[in-house]
């Protein structure tokens, strides 16, 4: 098929109806794009480089089907570039928040697939887009809509592989010879539940900064807002950049390298105490004169490095990491000399969806107890569909699967999600905290799970991209190479930049290796002066 012929051949008839058990097809409709342009930006790709596409024509196949007896609709959404222009492979991506796929992000990660030769596609799980939780969760009010969440959780993602490897066959003759999946945040985590749950419906993931104990992660985004609210500690927003800087001074050089980037997050913490930072003064410009690191300030920053705990004092789940965006975790607005929150209003929306089921519910003053219970409630809800903390991955491992996630080490402000059409929360980004955990957890119960899995941790990267941390723009790659030819990547490189803002070439390692700067390397720019150490 000549890129000529793509016209003819991108028609409804060309592709079979699909087979799917359980599943009724309602609809195909295919239609040519012609002469496609978009400049994708760094880091929405998330492992692979930016892009200026040019002038790219595809076939948009989207297929509308249900589930018999759900009464749900659902939507699958295919790229397929002209037959000379196609490597043979499929390249799948993920969504973001509560969104599934099909968005702009989603559509960015699909263009420059189908530009670097691949078919690409995308479900929106039955749910309207850009849709909150509060317009699809509850049937009724008390009533949660299970199908829906079970098929954003999991169904609609086997479906997806499914149904794209058909209109594959269909259009070009055959199945697609490898198939990947590349996603970050919410894609992470449909990533990790397609390798725990449908082990042979990808060769290779990509799965990034992943959701993965969704009730926690989602709990520990409104934790520092419920924090400084129940304590009545509300800090300025220069205060807590100025205990930030403190702590990227204390400990940048850690690992032997001053770039202002903290790079051994575990030994930050030991060393660097946020209280012992009260009384410094520091130059705040939003007031325009000096101030003093207050107790307040201490106090929050610390609640939002150690994480949620329930009422009796017990960890809930580990916090952000040192280095994040503070002011974005625990939001004030302040007015003189007075501040007041400024997420107010993120614990109250969980307490009426999560908890009451009822958008019509308050709450006011939440305790711990409340706290305790707004988990609890969470949990339950998410626990057999969008939690996605299973470690035995041996039949992902054994269908030949391979994986890498990585995982940014700091929140900033590049990323929001809005759960409410009058709420914006601060971006309840995932704790890398609990992705270390995970992957801990998978090589207790495997054993020699760098075989199959890798983990990186990506000092100084917000979530999913942005951030003075390099991009890891050739993990893509790398997963391409190790799935097709078993070349393993032991290390990849990227470019950070550093406080002069010049850019410096760097290693990241997988976990537990760490990056270690060889400081008698003549060539200091060079990727060459580093190497991975235990």
């Amino acid at each position: 098929m000549a890129s000529s012929d793509i016209a003819s051949r991108c028609v409804a008839s060309t592709f079979a109806t699909p087979t799917l058990l359980g599943a009724e097809f309602l609809s195909i409709e295919a239609n040519v794009v012609p002469d496609y342009s978009f400049d994708v930006p760094r880091g929405w790709t998330y492992s692979q480089p930016a892009l200026n596409v040019q002038n790219v024509t595809f076939c948009n196949v989207t297929v509308t089907y249900t589930h018999t007896g759900q009464n749900d609709t659902l939507h699958a959404e295919a790229w397929l570039p002209s037959e000379n222009n196609y490597n043979g492979r499929l390249q799948s991506l993920g969504g973001s928040g509560w969104t599934p796929g099909r968005y702009i992000l989603t559509y960015a990660g699909m263009i420059n697939a189908v530009a670097n030769g691949y078919a690409s596609v995308t479900t929106d799980a039955g749910i309207p887009e850009a849709a909150s939780p509060a317009e699809w969760l509850l049937t009724t009010p008390g009533n949660i809509n299970t199908n829906a969440l079970q098929n954003f959780g999991q169904v609609s993602l086997n479906d997806e592989a499914s149904i794209a490897k058909q209109l594959i066959k269909s259009f070009y003759g055959k199945a697609p010879s490898y198939s990947y999946w590349n996603a970050c945040s919410q894609g992470g985590r449909q990533g990790l539940k397609l390798a725990q749950q449908y082990p042979s419906a990808y060769d290779g993931i990509i799965a990034a900064a992943p959701a993965i104990n969704w009730a926690e992660f989602y709990i520990n985004s409104v934790w520092p807002v419920f924090y400084m609210e129940s304590t009545q500690q509300f800090p300025r927003d220069c205060e807590l950049n100025a205990i930030t800087q403190l702590a990227v001074s204390a400990c940048d050089e850690l690992d032997g390298v001053k770039d202002g980037i903290i790079s051994d997050v575990d030994a930050c913490r030991r060393k660097f105490n946020p209280f012992k930072q009260v009384g410094k003064s520091f130059d705040c410009t939003s007031t325009k004169s000096m101030l003093k690191i207050s107790h307040a300030a201490a106090a929050v920053a610390n609640a939002s490095w150690t994480g949620p705990r329930f009422s009796n004092g017990k960890s809930m789940y580990p916090g952000y990491e040192i280095g994040s965006d503070l002011p974005t975790l625990a939001p004030t607005n302040c007015t003189g000399t007075v501040c007041k929150s400024g997420g107010e209003g993120s614990v109250e929306f969980t307490w009426k969806t999560f908890v009451k089921k009822d958008m019509a519910a308050t709450l006011k003053n939440a305790t711990g107890r409340d706290f305790d219970t707004i988990y609890r409630h969470v949990k339950q809800i998410f626990a057999s569909n969008l939690e996605t903390n299973e470690v035995d991955l041996r039949d992902f491992r054994d269908a030949g699967g391979k994986m890498i996630t990585y995982h940014g080490l700091v929140i900033s402000l590049v990323f929001k999600i809005r759960l409410q059409a009058d709420i914006s929360q601060a971006d309840p980004s995932i704790s890398p905290g609990g992705t270390l955990q995970y992957y801990n957890k998978v090589s207790d119960f495997v054993g020699n799970v760098t075989s199959f899995y890798k983990y990186y941790q990506v000092p100084a990267l917000g979530h999913c991209w942005g951030g003075k941390g390099g991009q890891p723009e050739a993990l893509f790659d790398q997963l391409r190479a190790w799935v097709e030819n078993g070349t393993e990547p032991f290390s990849t490189p990227v470019v950070v930049t550093r406080p002069d803002n010049t850019a410096q070439q760097q290693i990241l390692c997988p976990y537990p290796q760490m990056p270690s700067f060889n400081t008698s390397c003549s060539a200091k720019n060079s990727t060459r002066c580093w190497s991975c150490a235990q």
